[in-house]
C-alpha cells in the first residue's frame, strides 16, 4: 500500500523516509526544498511531489491512492515559504482537508512541540499522534504502517 511523508525535507522526516524506503517498494513523500527534491528523485522507489505545504490541493494530489499518510507537523511551522495558509494551524487543517478527501485510511502525525497542545480531528479512519522527540520516531512511523491496525 502507497505511503506519503509530507514534510520529508525536514530532519525527521528525512529519517521517516529513510526507514520506510527500506521496506515500501514505493514511496511517496511531498517537500518544498528544491535540493531535497532533486536528491530524492535519484532514489528508486521514491515518488517526489514538490510544492507549497499550505496548499491543501497539492496535498491532497500527492496523497491519491495512499494508504498512510505520514504528517511531519514541523513542514507547517519552520520558515519555509508558504502562500496558501498564513497560520500554522491553517495548514495543519488544510492536511486534515486534503487526506480526509482523497480517503487516506492511516494517519501518522508527527507533532513538532509548536503543536504540543494541537489535536488532529478524525482526518482519516485510523489516526495516531508521535511526539516529534520520540526516541525511536523512525521506526515507530515504519511499525505503525506496518501494523494490522492502529
Amino acid at each position: 500500500m502507497s505511503v506519503l511523508v509530507v514534510g520529508a525535507d525536514t530532519p525527521r522526516g528525512e529519517e521517516i523516509v529513510e526507514a520506510l524506503s527500506a521496506k515500501e517498494p514505493q514511496l511517496r513523500v511531498f517537500v518544498s526544498a528544491e535540493d531535497v527534491a532533486a536528491e530524492l528523485r535519484e532514489r528508486p522507489g521514491i515518488h517526489v511531489a514538490e510544492g507549497d505545504v499550505s496548499d491543501s490541493s497539492h496535498v491532497e494530489g500527492a496523497a491519491t491512492r495512499c494508504f498512510t499518510a505520514v504528517l511531519v507537523t514541523t513542514a507547517a511551522c519552520d520558515d519555509r515559504e508558504r502562500a496558501f495558509a498564513r497560520t500554522d494551524v491553517a495548514v495543519l487543517k488544510g492536511w486534515c482537508d486534503a487526506i480526509a478527501a482523497c480517503g487516506v485510511t492511516r494517519a501518522i502525525w508527527v507533532l513538532d512541540p509548536a503543536h504540543a497542545d494541537w489535536q488532529p480531528p478524525e482526518a482519516a479512519p485510523e489516526q495516531v499522534v508521535l511526539p516529534l522527540d520520540h526516541p525511536d520516531l523512525a521506526a515507530e512511523v515504519a511499525r505503525l504502517d506496518d501494523a494490522a491496525e492502529l
